[in-house]
């Protein structure tokens, strides 16, 4: 009998055991998590879970009694500590030892961490037990600073402004979300944001932080002191490679695979936000730190270590939900690309697609729907648009969709 071992608690590791069971695998499946709760779905804790519309068992990866049911081992409180790729075994933290015929390293990443800023007011968001810890600190009236104006740190100072908290947000780039999304996007996140309460400070850096009997005090790089009660660092993640590292298994900026997720050693797969995967439509690696991702990176290992050797082609995908607002973006347009404008940036409600070669590679959308859907479908298929059509929101981008062809009505049987 084969044995697989998963390294990872997330939708990756989760999706993966579901692909393999469902495809007719029943060799011994084995789950390694160091968290307490089985698999979960990660978006929620900036979103429902921390407003308190979820409760924990509101977001699995996959249903409850699922893993008994489909006989997996779940190794809950429990970690990889060392991969020996020529052994094929790995060690455990708890002393013990799995051999294994394949193995997935689906061990996502970690919030990245400022020196100096540490304490029981300070906060990063990877986990429900993060979650619950700032969901009980965010009461009216309180003073939030959030350090960094990703996807994280927005969508957390959504759900404090909601609970009547007062939100800062500091951001040393001029324009928050600029790199990620384009300027628009930007500009259009801080005027929503500031209709809502809260206060962002672009172009601002914070350097210094102490403790004070009323809370923190913090003390920006202008010199300016600044007041609050707790704090989120929201400054991005890191990798959590070591693993390969240490066992001899190629990474750069990630673990190194290739389209099928397999790794420079034999019998080892990566997985999700910790995998810097090759993508055959773009002839590079890139490493991906979204959900959907993550979670059809699972269901491609399945095939894959059942011998399928399917390549994962998939475009990218993400979404944001802040306030009544959605950002939606597919595709990964690259630096050369044209950028196209369609909408309206005041009336936020605009799309921002990537244009090469009269091709679209990707768009970025707030509150267009039907621009993400249609792009989605375009992404997949041949086509050619000019730059005025992007711009055109009269213009249908289904018509370039390749058309259905007819098929004519058998005759009734008499």
């Amino acid at each position: 009998m084969t044995r697989f071992v998963l390294a990872g608690g997330g939708v990756a590791a989760a999706a993966t055991a579901a692909g393999l069971r469902s495809r007719g695998y029943d060799g011994r499946l084995v789950l390694v998590s160091d968290e307490l709760h089985l698999p979960y779905e990660r978006p929620p804790l900036s979103k429902e879970f921390l407003s308190g519309k979820f409760g924990i068992g509101d977001f699995p990866a996959n249903p409850q009694g699922w893993y008994a049911d489909n006989d997996v081992e779940v190794l809950l409180g429990t970690r990889v500590d060392a991969i020996d790729p020529a052994g094929r075994r790995v060690t455990l933290s708890d002393g013990g030892s799995l051999a294994y015929d394949a193995l997935v390293v689906a061990t996502g990443v970690r919030a990245r961490t400022l020196p100096g800023f540490a304490g029981d007011r300070v906060h990063s968001l990877r986990s429900i037990a993060d979650s619950e810890r700032l969901g009980s600190r965010l009461t009216p009236g309180s003073r939030l600073v959030i350090l960094g104006a990703g996807f994280i740190g927005c969508e957390v100072a959504a759900i404090a402004a909601a609970r009547g908290v007062r939100v800062a947000i500091f951001e040393p780039e001029p324009v928050p979300l600029a790199r990620a999304l384009g300027p628009q996007f930007g500009a259009a996140m801080i005027a929503i944001h500031r209709e809502h309460g809260v206060e962002i400070r672009a172009g601002q850096l914070v350097t210094e932080m102490k403790e004070t009997a009323a809370g923190l005090e913090l003390r920006t790089r202008d010199g300016e002191t600044v007041e609050c009660d707790e704090l989120l660092v929201g400054v991005g993640s890191v990798p959590n490679a070591e693993l390969a590292i240490a066992a001899g298994i190629t990474v750069d900026g990630g673990i190194v695979t290739d389209e099928f997720g397999r790794t420079s050693a034999p019998g080892v797969y990566a997985l999700g936000d910790v995998a810097s995967r090759h993508h055959p439509a773009y002839g590079r690696a890139f490493r991906v730190e979204h959900h959907d991702t993550a979670m059809r990176h699972g269901g491609n290992a399945a095939r894959n270590l059942l011998g399928e050797a399917v390549p994962f082609s998939e475009e990218h995908y993400f979404w944001s939900d802040q306030y009544d607002h959605s950002i939606k973006s597919v595709g990964h347009g690259g630096a050369e690309a044209a950028k196209i404008l369609r909408g309206s940036v005041p009336e936020r409600s605009f799309s921002v697609f990537s244009l090469e070669n009269g091709r679209v590679t990707s768009v970025v959308t707030l509150d267009r729907p039907q621009d993400f859907m249609a792009t989605r479908k375009l992404l997949a298929v041949p086509h050619q648009v000019t730059a005025d059509q992007l711009a055109d929101p009269g213009f249908d981008l289904r018509s370039l969709l390749p058309r259905r062809p007819r098929t004519r009505r058998s005759e009734a049987s008499r």
